[in-house]
């Protein structure tokens, strides 16, 4: 993914961008919100989590050519699609995962205008149904961003995400386009 909105870019990650990810995964600031505070990240885990062949594509986003934050994309597969209690097993729907890494960033409207960025990409991918995300129900902020750009809460995921020794709930959020 290269997208660019206004001064917000989003591009794939490359192997320099590890140290920038483990300098925002040991910060308790952000572990509050992504990953948990009990588990801050060594730049071997980072490297395995991010930067290793998987199914998820990841991505830096960039504002104002400052590294800002992180975005990862990808398609549900089946066991995720039933899990989450979807059964047209033929709709094709993304997922995603982000955060805003540098909290001096945080509250500036960044989140909202990556979230919508990102929805305009993916829904011009073929054949895309919905978009999920999944915030925990606790993450107001979060689930404001989503909401404001258009993503509706469908379901609660009951004990869905580990987070610092705890199973939280989570809210499976769609946009679903018109």
């Amino acid at each position: 993914m290269n997208v660019r909105s206004g001064d917000l870019f989003i591009r794939p990650l490359v192997e320099g961008d590890k140290y920038t990810l483990a300098r925002w995964l040991q910060d308790p600031e952000v572990l509050e919100f992504y990953e948990g505070r009990d588990r801050p990240f060594t730049l071997q885990m980072v490297e395995e989590k991010f930067l290793a062949e998987r199914a998820v594509s990841g991505c830096l986003v960039e504002y104002e050519g400052s590294e800002i934050g992180y975005l990862q994309y990808y398609q549900l597969d089946e066991e995720t699609m039933i899990r989450y209690g979807y059964t047209n097993l033929d709709e094709v729907i993304y997922g995603t995962d982000q955060f805003i890494g540098e909290a001096a960033y945080w509250n500036r409207g960044l989140g909202t205008e990556l979230i919508r960025a990102v929805v305009e990409y993916l829904l011009k991918k073929e054949g895309v149904h919905r978009l999920v995300v999944d915030p925990m129900t606790w993450n107001t902020r979060a689930i404001r961003c989503y909401e404001k750009c258009g993503y509706s809460k469908a379901r609660i995921l009951r004990e869905h995400e580990l987070h610092e020794g705890e199973h939280h709930d989570s809210w499976l959020m769609e946009f679903i386009p018109e």
